[in-house]
């Protein structure tokens, strides 16, 4: 079942004496990691900063596990989704996939160091980001990633890569999508002086399948781009139907099967 409580504060199952701790079917790990005493400092000053900024409705965190291994799937509009997701999450630990540019900026990479980014070559099907996204879920943290892989800016969604469709059968985790939309408008207001509305909002969690009696790795490569297509349209299915961008929003899926966190 998923786990209930009041907005933001999900619950936890108390264990009775001697009982191990259970976790989700296929999860590759266990365990809570830990930020930093300063990273947590960081983290709290950007969520003041941000709701000085911006007004923002949040919808369905409270289902969302304080442990992981699990994976977090967003659209990609713009800078501004990496702070609200970090801060949103908070203090569930994660962890994700950035572009290695961003290292060439000393802020971003401070950011960066703080909130475990992976550093990922955009030109390329990157094997040791992929590798570090497995350890840091096999840490028990969340992995945030954006199938689409470059910035929309006007808040459409456009065409996703495989990164997703490999993780989520190498891994067997839960994936969960959070999209958003309203940030695009961030420099319009700032320039009005007015705060941003964002709205952001959790879909529910699905693992990914594949029919028949096909073994994971043996999942070619037309199959992996369905199963991302897939993940996308669910992720349409999400949003008004201005930001779906070149998906329909689709709700009949081959190779989505939804599940509830335990």
């Amino acid at each position: 079942m998923s786990p209930r409580g009041s907005a933001g504060t999900p619950r936890r199952r108390k264990r009775r004496a001697g009982e191990r701790p259970r976790r989700q079917r296929g999860a590759v790990g266990m365990g809570r990691a830990k930020m930093s005493l300063l990273g947590h400092g960081v983290t709290l000053t950007i969520k003041g900063l941000l709701g000085l900024l911006c007004r923002v409705r949040r919808e369905g965190f409270e289902r969302l596990p304080l442990d992981g291994p699990y994976i977090v799937v967003v659209n990609h509009i713009n800078f501004l989704e990496v702070p609200l997701l970090y801060t949103s999450l908070y203090p569930r630990r994660s962890s994700s996939l950035v572009k290695a540019e961003t290292w060439n900026n000393r802020f971003l990479a401070v950011l960066a160091k703080f909130w475990s980014a992976i550093p990922v070559e955009r030109s390329r099907m990157d094997f040791i980001a992929l590798r570090r996204a497995e350890e840091s879920l096999e840490r028990g943290e969340l992995l945030l990633l954006a199938p689409e892989g470059t910035r929309s800016y006007d808040g459409r969604m456009g065409p996703a890569k495989a990164g997703v469709a490999l993780l989520g059968l190498k891994t067997g985790v839960p994936i969960v999508p959070i999209v958003h939309y309203g940030g695009e408008k961030f420099w319009q207001q700032i320039k009005r002086l007015r705060r941003t509305r964002v709205h952001m909002k959790v879909g529910k969690a699905f693992v990914l399948r594949v029919p028949g009696e096909i073994p994971s790795h043996r999942v070619n490569r037309r199959q992996r781009e369905e199963m991302s297509r897939e993940v996308m349209e669910y992720m349409a299915s999400l949003l008004p139907e201005g930001y779906r961008g070149i998906y329909s929003g689709g709700k009949d899926f081959s190779y989505l099967r939804f599940v509830d966190f335990e």
